[in-house]
């Protein structure tokens, strides 16, 4: 009994908003966010874009992608009832203008947002993202890092997104944000993509700890992994551990919400999965001074509108935007993750 209690708060946990007792001055809201193919309507001749086009077989037009901006604008807008994000990592974009054209949807324009983006090497022409408040957000630098694969030279793979800037406070974060290569074709026969995209990640931040040994690091993504296999938890050193952890061990927020039974971010045949997660260094859960989570930070973002009654598996799922050809008009086909930094 007391351990079916402890699973219901820790459910409650996280499916709820962070407690709104904290002033808005002293929350730093983190979300990220696999948005399904957020594809403007216009055929570009250099990706393979052709059927989110009028013309293509999804018969992608302006009012459905309007209607699927609007609702993205939605779900940024209730994550944190106090405040817009002040960072918004996203998957799934196709360019720069469909970036445009979502922070100028909606109740998205008051966040006065600026845009990260580079135009990676996927063949669907498909990237991640980084948004930012630039009233709370200070853009220092950035890099596209890009993941070439020695053993398949030929694959073409989004690359990592990472942005360095600091808050109003003046505390310097590193953010990055991934897409890893998906379960296509097999989860052990694409595995060694993920894990050969671990190790480039896992370099990167070990040249920033090298320079800064108490960074505050917040790796973001879609990694089509869970937080227990072998590309997260061995090759990135991102786990659960609490005690006695190296400096530069990272911290799954997502880690233990996995172990729970019907929480994920991702259903497959009526199974949840716990694919999209938010990781971070020790000093962004250590440092109580300054912007900082708890163990516990890490959270789903749902709401009953973004979610689908599935009579075939018996429970609701993410709603998506299109089932192959056939459009359902939902949000996506993921749920966001999100966290709250606060400052005492």
């Amino acid at each position: 009994m007391r351990l079916l209690t402890s699973l219901l708060i820790l459910t409650f946990i996280t499916y709820c908003v962070y407690p709104q007792r904290t002033p808005t001055d002293k929350m730093f809201t983190v979300v990220f966010y696999n948005v399904e193919n957020l594809f403007d309507t216009e055929n570009d001749p250099d990706t393979e874009d052709d059927e989110f086009t009028p013309e293509g077989n999804k018969k992608w037009n302006s009012e459905k992608y309007l209607k699927k901006l609007k609702d993205l604008s939605t779900v940024f807008h209730s994550i944190n009832s106090r405040e817009l994000p002040e960072i918004i990592g996203l998957c799934e974009v196709e360019n720069k203008k469909v970036l445009e054209d979502l922070i100028s949807t909606g109740k998205l324009k008051k966040g006065n947002y600026e845009i990260v983006h580079e135009n990676s090497e996927d063949k669907r022409g498909i990237d991640v993202a980084l948004l930012y408040r630039k009233d709370e957000f200070q853009y220092l630098a950035h890099r596209s890092i890009p993941v070439h694969f020695k053993f398949d030279t030929a694959s073409q793979v989004r690359n990592i997104l990472y942005v360095k800037g600091k808050t109003g406070k003046n505390e310097i974060f590193h953010f990055f944000v991934n897409h890893w290569k998906s379960r296509s074709g097999g989860q052990q026969v694409t595995e060694p993509k993920r894990i050969y995209t671990a190790v480039t990640l896992r370099k990167v931040v070990d040249s920033i700890f090298n320079f800064e040994p108490e960074a505050k690091i917040i790796i973001m993504g879609d990694f089509n992994d869970e937080p227990t296999n072998m590309s997260l938890h061995s090759i990135l050193q991102a786990n659960n551990k609490q005690k006695n952890v190296n400096p530069r061990e990272l911290y799954n927020l997502m880690y233990n919400n996995h172990n729970l039974n019907n929480i994920g971010t991702y259903s497959y045949k009526g199974n949840w999965n716990m694919l999209d997660q938010i990781i971070v260094s020790q000093k962004v859960i250590s440092d109580k001074k300054n912007y900082h989570c708890n163990y516990l930070s890490g959270t789903i973002y749902q709401d009953k509108w973004m979610m689908y009654d599935n009579p075939k598996v018996g429970m609701l799922t993410p709603n998506i935007t299109y089932g192959g050809d056939m459009y359902f008009g939902g949000v996506s086909d993921h749920l966001p993750v999100f966290v709250v930094l606060r400052k005492e």
